[in-house]
């Protein structure tokens, strides 16, 4: 699920744009809506048949019951409008999207969640190395402490994702494969564990559970960690702390290793054009780092890996700068975003910073 002050951006921007024309069968309704509303299924599309067909086959898959799924999958409009890219030139703003999370009900939710799952953050903590504040972090931004895990039928998500993205994207192409592989994970997943594809409920994008895993990463990493043998992401709290770690160890989780440090500048020497050129991906040695104009003090000078200078703009005010390390791009694997990762840290750093010592 998988991004994201230029997320917030992005949603708020795509809220505006008016719903493209669709093409729409008068005889099927809405299921649970009073009124009728006629909607487009991709039993009406060849593109989609095709794809059931050809999933079937590499997978193993009865065809009937592949093109069944997918046939009653739904074109959801608001989530072709939700894709739509944000407008060129919409201002990013660090400040505002950090106050969205690091606030009181999610601070108050994070430290509930904390002293209900104590021993199993330190069994995973101990086990996979990740922090506990991290994965408290991860899955307040996510989904609140699984206040909001989404409404839309992951099929009809995936389905219209992966054949009605917004042609305008500007990585349409990339993205509509994504899909479309996420919809073949989701699709192999349910029929492996005998769940009806038309159940499960997850956010625009088909991600799914408290931690907001898409398919992919629910079949690569999700675990039992309570030992029921079963995952459950939607209703067992350790089996989505246990997942959570387990992804961060997956992607190159360094324990002990600080995500970021603070970092100012040096301007008679500042190169400030090669300190942001490689973006958030680790690049510079200290050496290489400072010598380029970036001053970091204490720790950050003992740091054994390489270095990305983190922009973080504020609208019109000064842009926030710190010191990115290799934990810094793990955590971006979650969502490839700073601003995310930044949010996520904090917020589980604030809620850390609540809990009684024992």
């Amino acid at each position: 699920m998988q991004s994201v002050n230029r997320f917030l951006c992005a949603l708020a921007a795509a809220l505006l744009v008016a719903t493209p024309a669709l093409a729409r069968s008068p005889a099927k309704t809405r299921p649970g809506n009073t009124q009728t509303a006629p909607v487009f299924t991709y039993d009406q599309s060849e593109a989609a048949m095709a794809f059931a067909t050809d999933l079937a086959t590499r997978r193993n898959l009865d065809p009937a019951w592949v093109r069944q799924q997918i046939g009653q999958a739904q074109r959801l409009p608001v989530v072709v409008r939700l894709m739509q890219p944000a407008p060129t030139g919409t201002p990013k703003n660090w400040a505002a999207y950090r106050a969205r999370f690091i606030e009181p009900i999610r601070l108050r939710a994070g430290q509930r969640f904390w002293e209900d799952n104590r021993d199993t953050l330190a069994r995973a903590e101990l086990e996979y190395g990740v922090p506990a504040s991290l994965i408290v972090g991860v899955i307040g931004v996510e989904t609140l402490y699984g206040q909001h895990t989404g409404n839309y039928r992951v099929i009809d998500a995936l389905t219209t994702l992966a054949f009605d993205f917004p042609a305008n994207h500007p990585r349409a192409g990339a993205r509509t494969e994504f899909f479309k592989s996420e919809l073949e994970q989701f699709l192999s997943l349910t029929e492996r564990t005998g769940t009806d594809p038309l159940t499960p409920r997850g956010s625009y994008a088909g991600a799914m559970g408290w931690p907001q895993f898409m398919p992919s990463s629910w079949v690569k990493y999700a675990i039992d960690f309570d030992g029921d043998g079963k995952v459950d992401l939607n209703n067992s709290q350790a089996d989505v702390i246990g997942s959570v770690a387990n992804y961060f160890k997956a992607f190159g989780w360094q324990t002990g290793m600080p995500t970021h440090y603070p970092v100012s500048f040096d301007n008679s020497k500042l190169d400030l054009d090669t300190l942001l050129a490689p973006d958030i991906l680790p690049s510079f040695s200290v050496e290489s780092f400072t010598a380029k104009g970036a001053v970091i003090e204490g720790p950050a000078l003992q740091h054994p890996g390489k270095l990305a200078l983190v922009l973080l703009e504020n609208a019109g005010a000064p842009p926030t700068y710190v010191a990115g390390t290799e934990n810094f791009y793990v955590v971006t694997r979650y969502n490839w975003s700073s601003y995310y990762a930044l949010a996520v840290i904090e917020l589980g750093e604030a809620v850390r910073a609540l809990m009684p010592s024992r």
